[in-house]
């Protein structure tokens, strides 16, 4: 009985010593677990969260856009270079880059039209130039082929006759066509008439019409 006695008391303190063992270890923090589930999962941005940065980053862009748009503008545009040699360089308002912008595009859409203006007379002085060069080159050519030509006298009243034969039938054509508002409306009209009026194969036909005319009267 003693020994038995004495084994249950063995077996009680080591029970009561494993429980609180038991106890104490469950109390201890676990480090390495914590650490672990910490690093394996990191704060989690919420979804307004991402909006709002997203958002956020989206308008600085648009506004970064924006203040470059507007520093080509005043680079590019020439009457947005104001130079005040006291301050140095000033920064043109929005409102100004703006507006300055739109009268040189308006300038730039003027001068063009002006330019393709005079692009067109230059080519309508070119036109009529050719059809000069044309009737002398046919004019060399007739006197060429025929040397003799003009060796027998015509008055100076049938000549007279004839000039003003082709210049009346002219005349009419010219009194129809060209305007004298401006000068640059007649410079424009008379290459017009030119191109239209004074081709070789018509002014062949005046001259004809004009000869078969004088033909039958007596000089």
């Amino acid at each position: 009985p003693a020994l038995f006695m004495e084994n249950v008391r063995k077996g009680s303190i080591v029970s009561r010593a494993n429980s609180i063992g038991s106890t104490s270890a469950s109390s201890v923090p676990n480090t390495d677990d914590e650490d672990s589930d910490y690093h394996q999962e990191p704060y989690k941005e919420s979804y307004k969260d991402r909006r709002r940065r997203a958002h956020t980053q989206a308008e600085q862009k648009r506004r970064d856009a924006i203040k470059k748009g507007y520093d080509d503008l005043q680079a590019i545009v020439p009457t947005c270079e104001q130079q005040d040699f006291s301050i140095g360089f000033q920064k043109l308002s929005k409102a100004i880059v703006l507006q300055k912008t739109i009268d040189y595009i308006q300038f730039l859409h003027k001068e063009k039209k002006k330019q393709e203006e005079e692009v067109s007379t230059l080519r309508k002085d070119v036109m009529a130039l050719k059809i000069m060069k044309v009737n002398y080159e046919q004019i060399v050519k007739a006197h060429h082929d025929n040397p003799n030509e003009g060796k027998d006298q015509v008055s100076d009243e049938l000549k007279f006759n004839v000039f003003q034969g082709i210049m009346d039938s002219l005349f009419q054509s010219f009194n129809a066509s060209i305007s004298v508002t401006s000068f640059q409306e007649l410079s424009a009209c008379v290459f017009s008439w030119i191109e239209e009026h004074c081709k070789p194969q018509m002014l062949r036909d005046i001259v004809i019409g004009v000869l078969h005319q004088l033909k039958s009267q007596p000089y």
